[in-house]
């Protein structure tokens, strides 16, 4: 998986999703972001969808086995929060733990647990609570 290919194509989802969440339906300018995002949507799906599904069944059937893989996209957070710089001048983005889609997670049972997927770098968060976040997949 070309993994610099991957992220930067995150980054510009993340970008484009938080965009469009600082917008209300009534600007002049969302249904052309909107538009803008689907179309990074269906490039990340062309380009790496496969890879990223191959990656979403791994960590389904090592964390949460019992819970059916989505399309990749899915696993998107509608907002992204920018945390600060990575050491090498990239934006570190996290996201409230309540995003991602739902799973039912082997190793935290009774617990609400999500999947997210996280840019810079390219990974995979499984969320449990604000202060219990496992990387379960990198690229």
């Amino acid at each position: 998986m070309d993994a610099k290919g991957l992220n930067k194509a995150l980054v510009a989802l993340v970008e484009k999703k938080n965009q469009l969440s600082s917008l209300n339906y009534a600007d002049t300018s969302y249904d052309t972001v909107e538009e803008e995002l689907h179309d990074l949507e269906d490039k990340l799906m062309d380009k790496y969808g496969k890879e990223l599904e191959k990656a979403l069944e791994e960590v389904h059937e090592e964390y949460c086995s019992d819970t059916e893989v989505l399309l990749p996209i899915a696993y998107l957070a509608q907002k992204y929060t920018n945390k600060g710089q990575n050491a090498d001048g990239s934006s570190i983005y996290d996201v409230n733990f309540k995003e991602g889609v739902w799973v039912d997670a082997d190793k935290f049972p009774g617990k609400e647990a999500r999947l997210v997927i996280l840019p810079n770098p390219a990974r995979i968060m499984l969320m449990v609570a604000p202060d219990q976040r496992l990387e379960v997949w990198r690229a």
